[in-house]
């Protein structure tokens, strides 16, 4: 890591983007306290986006499709996307920052992680995203994957930041 790079992200903005219900009561307290700390180095946001009406009527691979329309009207063509999938690459939490770090240094102006619906993401969400991370080979439900990403992100903040709170 480059001590100057720190300035490149201050630039970038970083979106969660997540199909579902809104953050649990149990889980939301320890969510909000990880954005909140994240927001003293960059802006983030949640954007949660509602399920679609009737989803369990639909097949799985519709409600894929339809999910894809509204996701991909929430990202914009210059948007560096990472999809949050099993199948991705698994990154300890200093690769992850590592990442995060090139990617602004790189001009990214807005990052965002996405995690798919309950039955994962469409081939067309799937192509255009930039990187596809995998948190674990185990499927998480989808509060859990929430909460881990919004600790490794400010994780990743500490450790670009030479801060205490990572332990190597």
């Amino acid at each position: 890591m480059v001590a100057y790079s720190y300035l490149f992200l201050i630039a970038v903005k970083f979106q969660f983007i997540n199909t579902g219900k809104p953050h649990d009561d149990a889980l939301k307290k320890a969510i909000d306290d990880f954005t909140n700390r994240i927001n003293n180095y960059y802006k983030a946001e949640w954007i949660i986006i509602p399920p679609v009406k009737n989803a369990a009527a639909l097949s799985p691979n519709i409600l894929k499709t339809t999910e894809a329309q509204v996701l991909l009207s929430k990202i914009n063509k210059n948007d560096f996307l990472i999809l949050l999938d099993e199948t991705g690459k698994q990154l300890t939490s200093t690769e992850l920052a590592n990442f995060i770090e090139q990617k602004a240094i790189a001009s990214a102006r807005s990052i965002i992680f996405l995690i798919g619906g309950a039955y994962g993401v469409s081939d067309e969400i799937k192509q255009r995203a930039n990187f596809t991370w995998s948190l674990s080979k185990l499927v998480f439900p989808h509060m859990i994957v929430r909460l881990i990403l919004a600790e490794q992100f400010y994780r990743a903040c500490t450790i670009l930041r030479n801060e205490k709170y990572h332990h190597k």
